[in-house]
C-alpha cells in the first residue's frame, strides 16, 4: 500500500502508533496535531488518504472535513474520521460531513489498516496494484504496460512514473516542484525544467494521430491529466 497518508491526530502515543502503521506499510507519511496545519499541508500536497481526529487543535477535524469537501481539488480525497465519539448521532454527523468512514477509539491498527486499503483501492486503484484508465488511455502497474486505444505504447521509466502519477490523480493540477517530489523524489537535485522535457516526451510517447492530447498545460501553475 504505497500511499500518501496525512495523520491528524492530538494524542502523540496514538499519532506515534499509526504512523508506524503505516509507514511500515511503505505509506509516505506526514502528521500533524492542529487542524489548520492539516489544511495547509493538503494545500501543499494533496495525499492519497487523511486519517482524521475529531478533536484537534484550532479546527476541530468535524470542519477540517467540511472544508476538504467544500474546495474542487480535495472533494474526493478519502478521510477516515477517528474518534473516541462513539455514539450513533455523531457517527452519523461525520458521515453527512463528507467522512468517508469512521472509527472509533479504542481500535486495532491492524483494522485501520485494512479499512484505508478498502477506501485506497476504490479511490487510487493503482496503489493497490490495479489497471488504471482514464479515457483510451490503459495502464498496468504491475506489467509495466501502457495501451492508447488497444495499441501498445513504448515509454521510457521516467515518462512511466509521470504518466501514472497523472493517471492515480486525473484532473488534479500539479506544479513541477510537486512532479519533480512524486516522480524522482525529494532528494533528487533536478532542475524543474527537466520536468518540461520529460512532460514533452511523454506527450510524444503517448500522442495518437486525430486524437487530442491529454496532458493539459496550466499556465502558471503546472500540469494536469484530463480536465
Amino acid at each position: 500500500m504505497k500511499a500518501s497518508v496525512l495523520i491528524v491526530e492530538d494524542d502523540p502515543a496514538l499519532s506515534e502508533l499509526i504512523v508506524w502503521h503505516f509507514a511500515n506499510e511503505g505509506c509516505k507519511v506526514r502528521v500533524t496535531a492542529d487542524g489548520e496545519e492539516a489544511l495547509e499541508l493538503v494545500r501543499e500536497d494533496i495525499p492519497d488518504l487523511i486519517v482524521l481526529d475529531w478533536m484537534i487543535e484550532n479546527v476541530p477535524g468535524i470542519e477540517v472535513c467540511r472544508q476538504l469537501r467544500k474546495a474542487k481539488e480535495t472533494a474526493t480525497v478519502p478521510v477516515i474520521m477517528l474518534t473516541a465519539r462513539g455514539e450513533e448521532e455523531d457517527r452519523i454527523r461525520g458521515l453527512k460531513t463528507g467522512a468517508d468512514d469512521y472509527v472509533t477509539k479504542p481500535f486495532s491498527p491492524r483494522e485501520l489498516l485494512a479499512r484505508a486499503e478498502a477506501l485506497l483501492r476504490r479511490s487510487r486503484p493503482a496503489l493497490t496494484g490495479s489497471l488504471l484508465i482514464h479515457g483510451d488511455i490503459e495502464l498496468d502497474p504491475a506489467a509495466h504496460r501502457v495501451r492508447r486505444g488497444g495499441e501498445a505504447l513504448h515509454l521510457g521509466p521516467t515518462e512511466f512514473r509521470l504518466l501514472r502519477h497523472f493517471m492515480e490523480r486525473p484532473g488534479r493540477v500539479h506544479s513541477r516542484a510537486q512532479l519533480l517530489d512524486a516522480v524522482w523524489g525529494q532528494d533528487a537535485e533536478i532542475d524543474e525544467r527537466t520536468v518540461d522535457v520529460h512532460i514533452r516526451r511523454l506527450r510524444i510517447a503517448i500522442a495518437v494521430a486525430g486524437k487530442e492530447d491529454p496532458i493539459r498545460t496550466v499556465r502558471s501553475a503546472g500540469y494536469a491529466l484530463g480536465d
